[in-house]
């Protein structure tokens, strides 16, 4: 009962949030359409873009404007969410919002490791970041070099891991992503003890095990399939964290010879044989595919939990992601068909 009492508004809350959702139906209409104008006018008719989208001048609908849109209606759900939330599920979520402020950061590395000449792009989210972000978007925007950006962060729990990747004589942009990301997942994986008990705990730790697992896979493919990496440097990208890969196949995979022992191996995880690696599915959809599985199912089985929030949120970020990349796809004039297999998981 306690838990039913302490989500029962945040709840009802998600639930209508997610009646918003599109569906697949309008994905395959999206896929069909010609221009990002088109795209725009379609989802100016759905309720969860509607008021953003009323606002904006229609000679303003290029691609890079509508995803900003996009965006301020994912922040502004977690704004509803947080303002209904207990001081639990506000804690919890002040460490979700932690994944917001890594790719925030890796923007800005993008834009002065490579000396971009255009501007940075960040004011329709510095609202959000000054209402909920230990970081500065004021302090980022300013920022000449990287040695300015990581000077930047001081004060911030970043400074410390990127101080040590600027302390490299050879620092590339890739040590400074991946220097992010271990961070970011060691401490996540760290902090939920502190922030959740019993049941929730358990159901948390077995999704962000499970996102650990699948991500180093991924990146473990990635790395022999892209780079043709030795093991030595594979075991240095990856999250030094094991859930339900042990760390003997952790080893094993890593130390395959090629990327086809690579795949057979995999295929004697219990994430093959849970999640059917072999259906012709990419290495990347797979993840998305196994971890929306999973939320689904945590949220159906225990609906007034902390499952509920990062369910709500994982969907709302797969939208966002399915809506960007068609936005692209329909930019450079691709087919419908090739269009609904990059956005993924849509049926035809």
């Amino acid at each position: 009962m306690g838990n039913v009492m302490t989500y029962s508004g945040i709840t009802v809350k998600i639930r209508a949030m997610q009646a918003k959702l599109l569906k697949d139906g309008d994905y395959e209409q999206i896929a069909s359409m010609r221009s990002v104008p088109e795209v725009t006018e379609f989802l100016k008719e759905k309720p969860a873009y509607e008021k953003y989208l009323e606002e904006m001048d229609s000679t303003l609908y290029h691609r890079g404007n509508v995803e900003k849109i996009l965006y301020q209606s994912l922040f502004d759900d977690y704004s509803r969410i947080f303002r209904f939330g207990g001081p639990q599920q506000k804690q919890f979520l002040k460490t979700y919002w932690k994944r917001y402020e890594v790719d925030v950061i890796n923007y800005c590395l993008r834009i002065v490791f490579n000396h971009y000449q255009i501007p940075f792009d960040l004011d329709y989210k510095k609202e959000y970041f000054d209402r909920y972000s230990q970081i500065s978007i004021d302090a980022l925007v300013a920022s000449k070099n990287v040695e300015e950006l990581v000077d930047n962060l001081a004060g911030t729990e970043y400074y410390e891991p990127l101080k040590k990747i600027r302390e490299m004589e050879t620092a590339t942009l890739f040590d400074y992503d991946m220097a992010l990301e271990l961070y970011y997942f060691t401490t996540l994986w760290k902090r939920q003890k502190r922030l959740l008990k019993g049941k929730e705990l358990k159901l948390y730790a077995r999704d962000c095990g499970t996102k650990i697992d699948l991500l180093n896979l991924q990146w473990v493919y990635r790395a022999k399939k892209y780079y043709h990496m030795l093991p030595p440097d594979i075991y240095s990208l990856t999250i030094p964290i094991h859930y339900r890969l042990s760390v003997k196949e952790y080893k094993t995979l890593v130390e395959t010879p090629s990327l086809e022992e690579f795949l057979r191996q995999a295929e004697n995880t219990w994430y093959a044989r849970k999640y059917d690696f072999g259906d012709g599915r990419t290495m990347e959809q797979t993840y998305k595919d196994c971890l929306r599985h999973l939320y689904l199912a945590d949220r159906r089985q225990n609906p007034y939990s902390v499952a509920s929030i990062y369910t709500y949120l994982y969907l709302k970020e797969e939208e966002i992601d399915k809506l960007t990349t068609a936005l692209e796809c329909i930019r450079y004039g691709l087919p419908r068909s090739e269009t609904l297999a990059y956005m993924g998981g849509v049926k035809q």
